[in-house]
């Protein structure tokens, strides 16, 4: 523990050189300010559909941003509120406040609490080292579990819609009179003891809360009424149950603003195609539109149109003006009734934070030839989650799409990501009151096209050429994830996998699970590498891989990939001793070929066994990014032609 708070303490020292040199300060600056103009819409809708409102989002978009920022392993990473986050999150609030009989307000100190235990979980998984663990949850658990946030942020918004509330159904309300007056006489009556225990004070006792029961008005149980409305839609079988409802009672205003929103996303920029060119007004558009991201366009655009003509909309929640307050009620507020069973979603949250940021760090790594550090990465989002729970956020992790917008327009140190936080800071500061009358339906056509966003689309177009076990994991995961719970998801998706696996390794050839790293000055060439003429060996870089590619070892598979010495012009690959590989090995040997495809480098694939060839194959790893030409049975093959064109040049 005390080695990574020294390093941590080593890259902050580095970190405030950099911020003191203004090095990339231009580059930082506008990646910032173009990461945190995308962060605004998503951070209002998601912190709407979470059901704190919309500044709960901003609140949390800024104090993830900046905190998560400061720690951070991967410099150019951009956090805040996230759709899988805001998922698990509704379900937290939704919880909680039913706990407190609907009332809001008294359930804030025990949400926020939730929140913030989640931050101190990703703190001490960071502090204990755990990040490096992340990899071994397989390709399909992700894609399941990523599908099926999907759907959950997808159906959220079905409701919305069509502009259905189900507090406002007369007939769903007065369905549900007689319930709410149960509950309340229950609430009432809680706690006088069983008959055997009742003493004299008791029965006066019971007097009492007769009299208190007399008194309920027919108001008391109509808003009652109206919370188990509100909380009977909130979670996917509940959508399900009363989507005939929603349709009965469509409201079509709502529903065209929706849709206008979400055509204004998916098509403003190609309608402005079709505008004349040479004309300096349209110029301008296009190119103020070409880097501005549609969703803030949407935002704009719609909500302008909507309050001008002063359309009966409505409308998301207050967003207070000036600096968001520290909430310490929550460490004086809070119910360890209410806080217990909630304590699997504490360890859903912080999981799932992990394995969303460490996600995008993998990512960033990739394109920057870069190795982040897991500790330190989820050290510096429990940090950031924990803070913007003190501050009355929602939680959120490192959010992939933000980060690389940042990059994309020059991002490359924590200043851009502090500055993205600062920008929605300001926006808080000086603009509150006019967000505070976006429409309701605005937020739920961002929402709808971030859930379409969200799906793992190279994992359904594949998935008639995926191994049915795979896909087995996907489908359980993905249903479990929308209609139980994500950690229970995750939990079994990794079981299945686990047997799968077990399986697989059962019906093949014994061998070590390793990759076998290749390093010239210290590993002995196989027998038929050896002799290799000089000038041949000089351009050539041989991996040896051995045993299964699958889950567990993918990452080590990209650490090989880094040694490739940028000299060597063609690349083996010795699949002799490769006897399986899954979905995870699969796509991360296709974007290792295709990454040294654009490197300018050759890659030959040798003796491929019968299960990865058939694989490999399927997704056109052969022919499309490796010919024909170049798989070779053997490694004497291989030689020959290597010689006859190495000669030739």
């Amino acid at each position: 523990m005390f080695s990574i708070l020294k390093r941590f303490n080593k890259n902050q020292e580095k970190m405030f050189r950099d911020y003191i040199s203004f090095k990339n300060f231009r580059g930082d600056f506008f990646g910032g300010i173009t990461s945190g103009i995308v962060a605004l819409p998503l951070a209002m809708a998601f912190g709407e559909q979470s059901g704190l409102g919309a500044a709960a989002g901003l609140f949390g978009a800024i104090a993830i941003g900046f905190f998560a920022s400061l720690f951070c392993s991967t410099q150019q990473q951009i956090s805040g509120p996230t759709a899988p986050m805001t998922a698990v999150s509704m379900v937290v609030i939704s919880q909680v406040v039913q706990s407190f009989d609907g009332n809001l307000n008294e359930a804030i100190p025990s949400i926020l609490m939730v929140f913030f235990l989640a931050g101190i979980v990703q703190i001490i998984l960071g502090l204990i080292g755990v990040g490096k663990y992340i990899k071994y949850i397989p390709y399909p658990v992700i894609s399941g579990f990523m599908n099926g946030i999907a759907i959950i942020i997808i159906m959220g918004q079905i409701f919305p819609l069509l502009g259905y509330v189900a507090s406002k159904d007369v007939e769903l309300v007065e369905k549900n009179k007689s319930l709410a007056e149960t509950k309340i006489m229950t609430k009432i009556f809680q706690e006088i003891k069983s008959e055997s225990q009742l003493s004299l004070e008791d029965l006066a006792l019971i007097e009492k809360k007769i009299v208190i029961a007399r008194q309920v008005s027919q108001d008391e149980i109509l808003e009652e009424s109206k919370a188990i409305s509100d909380a009977q839609v909130k979670s996917a079988a509940g959508i399900i149950k009363n989507l005939n409802r929603g349709l009965k009672n469509i409201n079509w205003l709502e529903f065209t603003f929706v849709i206008f929103t979400v055509l204004v996303i998916y098509g403003f920029k190609e309608l402005l195609k079709l505008l004349p060119g040479r004309i300096r007004f349209f110029d301008g558009l296009k190119k103020i539109a070409s880097s501005t991201p549609t969703t803030l366009i949407a935002l704009v655009l719609v909500s302008a149109i909507a309050i001008y003509f002063q359309f009966d909309l409505y409308t998301i929640s207050e967003i207070p003006q000036g600096f968001p307050g520290l909430h310490f009620e929550l460490f004086s507020g809070f119910s360890f009734d209410t806080i217990r069973p909630l304590l699997m979603a504490v360890v859903s949250l912080a999981l799932l934070g992990s394995i969303d940021s460490l996600l995008t760090s993998v990512i960033v790594d990739t394109k920057e030839k870069t190795q982040h550090n897991s500790s330190q990465e989820l050290f510096s989002q429990g940090v950031g989650n924990s803070m913007a729970a003190l501050f009355g956020g929602i939680p959120g992790s490192s959010a992939t799409v933000r980060t690389l917008v940042n990059m994309n327009a020059g991002g490359k140190t924590r200043l851009s990501g502090i500055i993205a936080s600062m920008l929605l800071l300001s926006i808080l500061l000086f603009f509150a009151p006019i967000a505070s009358k976006i429409p309701s339906s605005v937020l739920a056509g961002v929402l709808i096209t971030v859930g379409i966003g969200i799906f793992d689309y190279r994992g359904l177009k594949a998935i008639r050429k995926t191994p049915v076990g795979d896909v087995l994991v996907m489908i359980i995961v993905t249903l479990l994830t929308v209609f139980v719970d994500l950690v229970i998801a995750v939990g079994v998706g990794l079981v299945i996998s686990a047997l799968i696996f077990m399986k697989k390794m059962g019906d093949v050839n014994a061998q070590k699970a390793e990759i076998t790293r290749l390093d010239k000055s210290e590993e002995l060439p196989w027998d038929d590498e050896k002799g290799i003429d000089g000038k041949i060996a000089e351009k050539i870089f041989v991996k040896h891989l051995g045993g299964p590619l699958f889950f567990g070892n993918t990452t080590d598979l990209q650490i090989l990939y880094q040694q490739i010495s940028d000299n060597s012009e063609y690349i083996i690959l010795r699949m002799d001793r490769v006897t399986y590989i899954d979905q995870s090995g699969l796509y991360t040997l296709e974007d290792i070929i295709s990454d040294l495809d654009k490197r300018g480098k050759k890659v030959m694939m040798v003796c491929l066994q019968k299960q990865p060839e058939y694989l490999i194959r399927r997704i056109e790893i052969i022919p499309n990014l490796i010919s024909e030409e170049m798989n070779f049975k053997k490694f004497d093959e291989c030689l020959v032609w290597l010689k006859r064109h190495i000669s030739a040049t």
